[in-house]
């Protein structure tokens, strides 16, 4: 079972942002974790780069663009720590936006890419742990590719690009490509059943884990179903995400399996991380679609599922912000939305709820996001991110 282009509801009002129905079961996420932040809100606890750390780094992007707020009515700027990368699949790109929805950043500019070589579709981007690059997996192209950031080239490429298959240099539906510390890049991929970690600027896996079949179930660390995550936790595992069967797993880079669970009432799941040891993030990517948290035993601990004209379409990732709001994507009604667990509101939109485009404001079919360094996923995890067997890749 592969990931398949969401159908899009097109509609052409824009959604206010504001109160939204949702249903919250059981332990929210203000009760499991420590409170603080803006009055009544929630915070979610996450191990940041020090300031120390981040100033010296000098920073490769600005932090503001320039020009009128792109945001929908009523967004909250200061519920983000900065800015915010996006996958925006069906416009092929990739583009930075600050808290007000200006443009800082976009990639391929005109001249970006060499002659002949095509960059499409690209459907998850993260930055690398010193944020230097960012690694976007381009699922429908068969393609993970290394992009510098200053400079605005590709600096390496694994997969066949439009050519998808199982041998050295091929991939069918990856996702979710994160690069290591080493400089190793560890991805699912989803057609083949199997998640590969490749050395830094190589054609070929160092290591293949799972069987190389299309026949995906759960049996790992023997075999895959359809893995779409691979994502770092805190103590040196990673967090698999497989979509056959709503499982996810807790495995490290020498194959060996510590516990398997399901979401609970997940039909689609995608993209699962860790926001804090014993709890869990996940989105189920369906119509309509839902964000949730779960513990280590699949207990349900907050879930945002809204219905009507607000339901979410298709989500594909969700990640928690430092002061205990969601980011996710919103992949079919075309936006980026940040959720409030304690409100259960909407409080921040880029994009414009089914409505496709490439303007300033506009997304179409999005489908990945980071935060900017030092907030940035890998960024927040780079001291614990587990590292494969010295004799795996060396």
């Amino acid at each position: 079972m592969q990931r398949q282009r969401a159908s899009r509801r097109v509609r052409r009002n824009r959604t206010i942002v504001g109160a939204t129905t949702a249903i919250l079961v059981g332990v929210g996420v203000g009760a499991a974790l420590s409170s603080g932040g803006r009055p009544g809100h929630t915070i979610v606890p996450r191990t940041a780069t020090t300031h120390a750390e981040s100033a010296a780094r000098a920073p490769l992007l600005p932090s503001t663009g320039t020009g009128p707020a792109r945001l929908a009515p009523g967004s909250d700027p200061s519920v983000l720590p900065g800015p915010v990368l996006i996958a925006d699949e069906g416009n092929n790109r990739l583009i930075v936006v600050d808290p007000h929805g200006r443009t800082i950043w976009t990639f391929p500019r005109p001249g970006d890419l060499s002659p002949g070589v095509e960059f499409k579709s690209p459907d998850d981007a993260f930055f690398t742990p010193d944020g230097r690059q960012i690694i976007a997996t381009e699922e429908e192209f068969s393609v993970v590719t290394l992009i510098d950031v200053a400079s605005r080239k590709i600096l390496w490429r694994y997969g066949t690009p439009g050519v998808p298959g199982d041998s050295p240099n091929h991939l069918s539906n990856p996702d979710d490509a994160v690069v290591l510390p080493n400089g190793d890049v560890l991805t699912a991929d989803i057609k083949n059943c199997r998640i590969l970690l490749i050395a830094p600027h190589t054609q070929t896996p160092a290591r293949v884990y799972g069987a190389t079949t299309s026949a995906c179930h759960h049996a790992p660390p023997a075999r895959f179903g359809s893995p779409n995550g691979v994502f770092p936790m805190v103590n040196g595992h990673y967090l698999v995400t497989e979509i056959n069967g709503d499982w996810v797993d807790e495995m490290d880079l020498a194959g060996r399996i510590y516990a398997s669970w399901h979401p609970p009432g997940v039909s689609y799941p995608s993209d699962s991380n860790e926001v804090r040891p014993g709890t869990y993030l996940t989105v189920d990517y369906s119509d309509p679609g839902q964000i949730e948290t779960f513990d280590a035993s699949g207990r349900l601990l907050w879930r945002y599922r809204p219905s009507g004209n607000v339901a979410l379409n298709h989500p594909s990732l969700a990640l928690a912000l430092p002061n205990g709001d969601v980011i996710a994507t919103d992949d079919a009604n075309d936006r980026v939305i940040v959720v409030d667990p304690k409100t259960e509101s909407v409080v921040w939109q880029y994009g414009v709820r089914g409505q496709p485009g490439d303007t300033p404001g506009l997304l179409d079919a999005v489908d990945g996001l980071d935060l900017v360094p030092p907030h940035s996923e890998l960024g927040v995890h780079a001291k614990t991110m587990g590292l494969p067997p010295a004799s795996t890749t060396s």
